[in-house]
């Protein structure tokens, strides 16, 4: 329940408020590899990630695998899309390691949205700062080098570092596994 109070803080929430919120959650546990969503669904949950690395991803037009996102421990894994758009996702998000979720229906949701206005402005707030993370990688992406990008993903993602196969890190920095590789050991020999 922890994971709960460290993702819905937001000043304007009342202990009733939290207690709703968090009896609308149901822990989930998940194995490495299994999908929380695939291409083609439309999501009808999001999640609250307790423990364990997820991996978001598509694939290109030449059919490549690209990976787009990571969420870790404390994270909200969530197709933002296709949840609030009804629309089938393009991604695949899938466990890279056995996970731990708290997973809310999107009916359960709608609900609470509805019936509590903290539970709306804490979404605001959640999305505004979901937008800022997506323009500031778009921004990094065109103008950081690769080498600076691994940097700041080792400084503020080390769980990614740690827990996720080389390939799918150089997909996230659109590099290739080779480029990965003479980065890391640039970075060992500074």
């Amino acid at each position: 329940m922890e994971v709960l109070k460290y993702a819905y803080q937001h000043p304007l929430f009342e202990p009733q408020d939290l207690e709703q919120i968090f009896s609308a959650h149901q822990k989930i546990n998940l194995s490495k590899g299994e999908f929380i969503l695939e291409k083609g669904k439309i999501a009808n949950e999001y999640y609250i990630l307790d423990d364990g690395l997820v991996r978001t991803y598509l694939y290109d037009f030449d059919g490549n695998e690209i990976t787009t996102g990571f969420s870790g421990k404390n994270e909200v894994v969530i197709e933002v899309a296709s949840i609030f758009q009804r629309i089938p996702t393009q991604e695949y998000i899938q466990c890279l390691t056995d996970c731990v979720l708290w997973k809310i229906n999107y009916d359960d949701f709608q609900n609470l949205f509805h019936k509590i206005p903290a539970f709306r402005e804490w979404g605001r707030a959640w999305m505004a700062f979901e937008l800022y993370l997506s323009k500031k990688r778009a921004t990094e992406m065109i103008t950081e080098p690769a080498k600076m990008r691994y940097l700041h993903l080792m400084q503020e993602k080390p769980q990614i570092i740690q827990q996720a196969p080389l390939k799918y890190i150089a997909s996230f920095l659109g590099v290739t596994d080779t480029s990965l590789s003479r980065i890391r050991k640039e970075i060992l020999n500074d």
